[in-house]
């Protein structure tokens, strides 16, 4: 696993490996980390950061981040990526046109980090602000042709021998079109405690580390931020102390700030707030479980920017954002 990681993933946004005793400098160099924690802001280009940043009196978690690159996101036949190559090509560390997961470019399926991670014995999970099913999400345990066969995706999802994972979705897995199978069911006999929004509150749900846990936080997408949605930063942090208790040998979680692109899609500047502030204070979450762990690496990143975003004048408190775009 150690291969692909920093084959596939290294040049990123931003990267934290706090160990007790180790500079900072030293710390991606001959060290491993036992867990991986990869924090994806959908949509979130350098113009969306430096945004959250004035907006968030100057300050950011991402600023504790001792290194900090680029990497290239664009797909193998559009030099602009959608969320479904980009997954695939950060989960796999292969290039594939858009609107595909989990293929190569030759439509070829190709072996993500979490499979790899889950087939040498560590935990594995997925916490999201979009349905379970989206192309981000997608990316790391499906391998179909079009971003949006759900259904199918879900099938993926069920065999994949993930741990733990928290997003919407419900519908995909209980009111099936395809083979109106019940897929709730499935899951419970694979060992899951199932959860959803209708019955729980998830600020209050515990998981059992000695069953897998899954949360459906909507039926198909969860509400934006700005409309109350919240759960985000606990959900992170409580997956990652699940699966560090799931397994001795170390875990691989993925987490998205999912609608950061969607407020960018319908150009809305107020919404996209909401959504850096709860994606930064998902990150503080992370970094605070990290540096109490001392053996994690935190990558934090994004799939491509969405609107063209641009700061044009005011001051830093005073920001004025224009879109240009309404995609990617």
């Amino acid at each position: 696993m150690k291969l692909l990681v920093f084959s596939s993933i290294l040049m990123i946004a931003g990267g934290f490996y706090w160990k007790k005793n180790l500079p900072a400098t030293s710390q991606l160099i001959g060290d491993s980390p036992k867990n991986i924690i990869l924090i994806i802001g959908d949509g979130t280009g350098l113009a969306q950061i430096s945004a959250a940043l004035y907006h968030n009196n100057l300050r950011l978690s991402l600023e504790g981040f001792p290194v900090i690159g680029f990497q290239k996101t664009y797909s193998a036949n559009n030099l602009v990526t959608d969320s479904a190559a980009g997954a695939t090509a950060m989960a796999c560390g292969q290039k594939t046109n858009n609107n595909v997961l989990g293929l190569n470019k030759d439509g070829e399926p190709c072996k993500s980090i979490l499979e790899e991670a889950i087939e040498n014995g560590y935990a594995t999970g997925m916490v999201v602000t979009s349905s379970i099913q989206h192309a981000t999400p997608g990316g790391f345990v499906a391998h179909r042709k079009a971003r949006n066969l759900y259904e199918e995706i879900t099938e993926d999802l069920l065999s994949s021998g993930i741990d733990l994972f928290i997003g919407g979705g419900k519908q995909f897995f209980d009111r099936r079109e395809r083979d109106e199978r019940n897929l709730i069911d499935s899951l419970k006999y694979k060992g899951f405690n199932v959860y959803d929004y209708f019955n729980h509150d998830i600020f209050t749900v515990k998981p059992d580390p000695s069953r897998k846990f899954a949360f459906f936080t909507a039926d198909n997408q969860p509400l934006p931020a700005f409309q109350g949605r919240d759960y985000l930063p606990m959900a992170a942090k409580m997956a990652a102390d699940f699966l560090h208790q799931r397994s001795e040998k170390g875990f691989f979680l993925m987490v998205e700030g999912s609608q950061i692109d969607w407020s960018c899609h319908a150009n809305q500047v107020e919404p996209l707030y909401s959504e850096l502030e709860d994606f930064d204070k998902t990150i503080e979450q992370i970094l605070q479980f990290a540096k109490k762990d001392g053996e994690t690496l935190v990558i934090v990143t994004a799939d491509h920017e969405t609107g063209g975003m641009g700061l044009n004048g005011g001051t830093p408190r005073m920001l004025n954002p224009k879109f240009t775009t309404k995609i990617h």
